[in-house]
């Protein structure tokens, strides 16, 4: 089983994280891991989403990735920072090029049949299927599963707690991430723990 496998079977639901308070970082990821989620996404979409990767991966237990990761640059700083794997909105040859050589398990995402013959290409078989409400759902999935049977996703974007399951029934479907989990602040910690509970209870 390659290294990206195994992230995306440790759990049936990947967090993805914005982090705009670095002191959020910590609570947030002991929440998330105490409660069943022990893969975190955080998301370069703040300053401070470096920093958040170093204090989340102070937390046993947890696999602290990066998303929203574009390019070479951005993946050497996350590996940097301490990053465990990566993950793509999209796949090109220089990140492929940039995650192999440094070691670090790469999900790129993928919206259609050419985006996965590139990966195909580039010798990738586990791919982040988004944005995966506004690209078609589930019948769009299944479309693109049928002549790509060997292959592996992990389906972002618009999924929610009361659909994740039917996503998580698709035999080629490991994980699905979601951005539910956290809520809006204040930060109510019990909520969190609780919505992440549900979650990590899909993979039954």
């Amino acid at each position: 089983m390659k290294p990206i496998e195994q992230i995306m079977r440790t759990a049936p639901v990947i967090p993805v994280l914005v982090i705009d308070d670095v002191h959020d970082a910590r609570p947030i990821a002991e929440a998330l891991v105490d409660s069943g989620l022990k893969v975190l996404e955080v998301t370069l979409r703040t300053d401070c989403a470096l920093e958040a990767i170093k204090r989340m991966n102070l937390v046993p237990g947890a696999i602290v990735g990066a998303g929203t990761v574009t390019n070479k640059q951005q993946l050497d700083d996350c590996v940097a920072a301490g990053a465990e794997f990566i993950v793509s909105p999209g796949l090109t040859e220089p990140l492929a090029h940039a995650a192999a050589s440094s070691g670090v398990p790469l999900l790129p995402g993928v919206a259609n049949a050419g985006d996965i013959m590139r990966g195909l290409d580039l010798g990738l078989k586990h791919f982040k299927f988004f944005p995966a409400e506004a690209n078609g759902g589930i019948p769009a999935l299944k479309a693109l599963t049928g002549p790509f049977g060997d292959l592996k996703f992990c389906p972002t974007g618009g999924i929610k707690q009361d659909t994740a399951a039917d996503w998580l029934a698709l035999d080629q479907v490991l994980c699905v991430g979601g951005s539910w989990l956290i809520g809006p602040k204040p930060l109510d910690f019990d909520a969190i723990r609780e919505r992440a509970a549900k979650a990590a209870a899909l993979a039954g």
